[in-house]
């Protein structure tokens, strides 16, 4: 069966309505409606509070894939205008026609078509959408959800961990494992790397050793701070350290496994396509990789990365892996995911079905006390009305 179209479409259903105060008992803001957390903008005064005063404010969209025959696959695209044009204006036209049950050759052309000007960035955002709507629309077709097409599950539930700075409410949900947003950098000097030991020393006291601890630095530290803050930390037996350094500097991350040996280090959710994560591993660079698969390159990109760290021994972690259902998926079938992560950006009280703050998938599973098991609905089950797919707004 071939593909009919290709096309960015409008996600404006995902957009959760607005919360209703006597249902979610919050009970205070949420730790990322301020700063600070550590970045790499942190030298740059009239930036360095808060991340959101310098990303992009892009939307998500999405991207919706139909066969031949009217079935149709949904997948959600990061960065709203930009990558939205590269999948109708570039990559969509020239892959209808294809048979639509050949993800494998249609990655590999999408990640192809990438060489004029590159297939990282903006353009591995575009693939990832175009692919996960394949998978979904795969799933459809043989009427099976994908982790299945992907082999089966590997285990039994999902282990999550979660991710922000209420950690307090992490643990009233029954998280068993957490990470927290390093708040401070080196442009904080001195009193900013005592303020991250206090902070981080204290969370260690509250969760107690019977719950895993990891920080994350969001590239926002160089190699000579990194070292100084991992030997600082020591007592307090973090799980692992994420994301020190620009995630393109490979002799950097070299540098940094040399100097602390001791320290198990994650990175690779700003990593794209499989390239960086084979020199990572031939080198062994990081002891866990990270991509994400909304970014990376897909479903596809995750099961050859994957491929790549069994072959190391490293572990796969996926970034905000239990945030969608293509992460869910991917972690209930791949036996190189132990974890998966559960970013949390709604405030204390706010019910865990909302917990990735700007958005709600509907049909998407959610965990409890640690655990969790993705829809067995067809493809990525979303409850998607086609109906709500309008096209997409430049």
């Amino acid at each position: 069966m071939k593909i009919k179209s290709i096309r960015a479409v409008s996600a404006d259903f995902l957009r959760p309505p607005e919360l209703d105060e006597s249902v979610s008992k919050k009970t205070r803001p949420s730790w990322a409606s301020s700063g600070p957390v550590a970045n790499p903008m942190t030298r740059y005064g009239r930036y360095a509070e808060f991340r959101p005063l310098w990303m992009p404010n892009w939307e998500n969209f999405g991207c919706l894939v139909e066969a031949e025959d009217g079935t149709w696959g949904f997948a959600v695209g990061n960065h709203g205008k930009p990558v939205a044009t590269i999948i109708d204006e570039y990559l969509g036209p020239r892959l209808v026609g294809e048979n639509c049950m050949a993800i494998e050759k249609i990655y590999d052309m999408m990640v192809r078509m990438g060489s004029p000007y590159g297939a990282t960035g903006l353009h591995s955002y575009a693939v990832s959408a175009i692919d996960l709507a394949l998978w979904d629309l795969k799933g459809k077709i043989l009427d099976r959800p994908v982790y299945e097409l992907l082999g089966g599950p590997a285990r039994d539930e999902l282990f999550c961990y979660s991710t922000g700075g209420d950690t307090d409410w992490y643990m009233e949900l029954g998280f068993k494992a957490t990470k927290l947003p390093c708040k401070y950098g080196p442009a904080d000097g001195l009193d900013g790397l005592k303020k991250n030991v206090e902070f981080i020393g204290s969370t260690r006291e509250l969760i107690g050793d019977d719950v895993e601890l990891m920080l994350d630095c969001w590239m926002g530290f160089d190699i000579e701070y990194a070292v100084r803050l991992a030997e600082e930390l020591r007592p307090f037996k973090l799980k692992w350290m994420e994301e020190i350094l620009p995630s393109e500097d490979f002799d950097a991350h070299a540098e940094l496994r040399r100097r602390v040996s001791w320290q198990t280090l994650a990175t690779g959710e700003h990593w794209y396509t499989t390239v960086p994560f084979q020199h990572a591993a031939s080198k062994h660079l990081v002891d866990i990789m990270q991509p994400d698969i909304n970014w990376v390159g897909g479903m596809t990109a995750i099961v050859k990365i994957c491929a790549i760290a069994e072959a190391a021994n490293i572990s796969v972690i996926p970034h905000g892996g239990g945030n969608t259902p293509y992460g869910q998926h991917a972690c209930f079938a791949m036996p190189a995911i132990p974890w998966t992560e559960c970013y949390i950006a709604t405030p204390p009280g706010v019910p865990i079905e909302r917990l990735g703050g700007n958005k709600s998938f509907p049909g998407m599973s959610v965990p409890k006390n640690s655990k969790m098991v993705p829809s067995n609905a067809p493809g990525f089950g979303l409850e998607i009305d086609k109906g709500d797919l309008k096209p997409y707004q430049y």
